[in-house]
């Protein structure tokens, strides 16, 4: 059980357009998400700059990386870039941060810097967060030691796992999460993605993953009122209060924002 209210947030890289890119960040506002959440890949916009535009072009709106890849950028880049969004935002910027995930190390290669040993980036990673200064933070974690840091140091863990991990699966990550944290755990907002909410797995996710279980916790199915119960029983066994959605899917996920948003 947990004292932490609902929020949802809407991950999304790319728009055709800068009208497109608006006009999603304003109907996110509108239909209720606490946050645009900007993944960190060369294939995808710039996080630090379609997030300022993101919150030009709302007013509630809160921006932030999902997630920055710590160790693709100095600590003190990552700084500069922080205070900036911070300022510039009306201080609604939140950054999300990770060790890398497996492609980052292909676009590092791109950018010219190096991408380490798991144990250089996971300490390139703890310097980024000494670095950054009274922002909420995020990190994603699902091994033992990203685990441990973020039960140290972070405002909000997301269970950085696959799509088809099952809820028991997830459970023994945040049980090990809470021996790791002690009485800081209750302080923790627990977060995940869902890869897909509403109807059917999409072919991609499925050409990707293969069959999907009907308990696999990155693929939301049903009604919307179905939809909302899950989400309300793994607050309540699990701890989970913060979920983000693909924005392919906002629309689809929109009732049950509607439904649970600061409940």
């Amino acid at each position: 059980m947990t004292d932490h209210l609902f929020r949802f947030g809407v991950v999304a890289g790319y728009a055709p357009t800068a009208e497109a890119w608006t006009g999603l960040a304003r109907r996110a506002e509108g239909l209720g998400y606490a946050t645009l959440l900007v993944p960190d890949t060369l294939g995808t916009f710039s996080p630090f700059a379609a997030a300022a535009v993101a919150a030009s072009a709302t007013t509630t709106l809160r921006v932030g990386t999902y997630v920055l890849s710590a160790p693709n950028r100095t600590p003190a880049a990552v700084a500069w870039e922080v205070q900036t969004l911070r300022t510039l935002s009306g201080d609604r910027f939140e950054l999300g941060l990770g060790a890398g995930r497996p492609d980052a190390e292909q676009d590092a290669a791109v950018l010219g810097v190096r991408f380490g040993t798991p144990s250089e980036r996971i300490e390139r990673l703890a310097e980024t967060i000494d670095a950054v200064k009274d922002v909420p933070i995020l990190v994603a974690a699902a091994g033992t030691r990203l685990l441990r840091l973020a039960a140290e140091k972070a405002d909000t863990v997301a269970i950085g796992v696959p799509p088809h991990y099952t809820e028991a699966q997830v459970a023994a990550k945040l049980d090990e999460l809470y021996e790791l944290a002690g009485d800081r755990f209750q302080r923790l907002e627990l977060a995940m993605n869902l890869a897909a909410a509403g109807g059917e797995p999409p072919a991609w996710l499925t050409a990707r993953l293969g069959s999907i279980g009907p308990d696999a916790t990155g693929v939301l199915t049903g009604t919307a009122d179905e939809m909302a119960d899950v989400l309300r029983r793994r607050r309540d066994e699990l701890g989970i209060s913060y979920v983000s959605v693909n924005a392919q899917f906002l629309d689809n996920f929109a009732p049950v924002v509607e439904r649970l948003a600061g409940t």
